[in-house]
């Protein structure tokens, strides 16, 4: 890969607002930059399982997914085993029936699916699809290279992602936490009671109804502060 290549991925991260558009940007480059690809997609195994986490334009959408319900397959085994997997033609490749007889159905018969080391996953592989029978045999090198850098910012956005899913599962546990002790401040000044005894009683409540502790708080806040309250002060 030139330095041109790399610097318009860098690019592509800056501009990325968000995973999803810097992943798809990532595979419609790929297909530009890999001779012999007409296709490209990205697998990555998250909470167990693998997924496509994009494809590029004209990218048959059941072409990976077949091999995720089957568990087997080119993308599987690259990720699975961490090895490259090249299917120089798929009228002829007999390790995987069920999958070439699909990817012949959609037109594609060159698949070579390179293994990728993203930090925090176990099991990736970015993904290239030919039209014709070792359209790909050219192009290996060059999608070695690609899948090399393609990993590195796979890596950093997942990462981002990441740090955003805690943000915000910090940002609820606050909120939670707000609402939780205005409710404990509106039992104490109704029933003349401590917070000890405020939370326990609110806790008592929750399991009785079989409501979770945050949202009883909160229909209870929502109550004294609504409309109806206000009137009658």
């Amino acid at each position: 890969m030139n330095p041109e290549t790399s610097d318009t991925l860098d690019q592509a991260m800056v501009r990325s607002s968000g995973l999803d558009t810097l992943l798809r940007d990532l595979t419609d480059r790929a297909v530009r930059e890999v001779p012999g690809a007409t296709a490209c997609s990205i697998t990555v195994r998250r909470s167990g399982r693998l997924l496509t986490l994009a494809g590029s334009d004209g990218m048959p959408s059941g072409l990976d997914l077949r091999q995720y319900e089957n568990g087997s397959g080119p993308c599987v085994e690259a990720a699975e085993t961490d090895t490259e997997q090249y299917v120089p033609d798929t009228g002829a490749e007999t390790r995987w029936p069920s999958y070439t007889a699909y990817a012949l159905s959609v037109g594609v018969r060159c698949v070579l699916a390179v293994p990728i080391a993203v930090e925090g996953e176990r099991g990736a592989a970015i993904n290239f699809y030919g039209v014709r029978a070792e359209a790909l045999g050219t192009g290996r090198e060059a999608a070695r290279a690609f899948a090399a850098r393609a990993a590195d910012a796979i890596s950093v956005a997942l990462r981002i992602e990441r740090r955003r899913e805690s943000a915000a599962d910090v940002r609820t546990a606050l909120l939670s936490r707000s609402v939780i002790d205005q409710a404990i401040g509106i039992l104490m000044a109704r029933e003349r009671i401590d917070a000890r005894d405020a939370l326990e009683r609110l806790r008592r409540v929750s399991q009785d109804r079989n409501v979770k502790l945050r949202d009883l708080c909160g229909q209870l806040v929502a109550k004294v502060s609504g409309p109806d309250s206000r009137r009658r002060q």
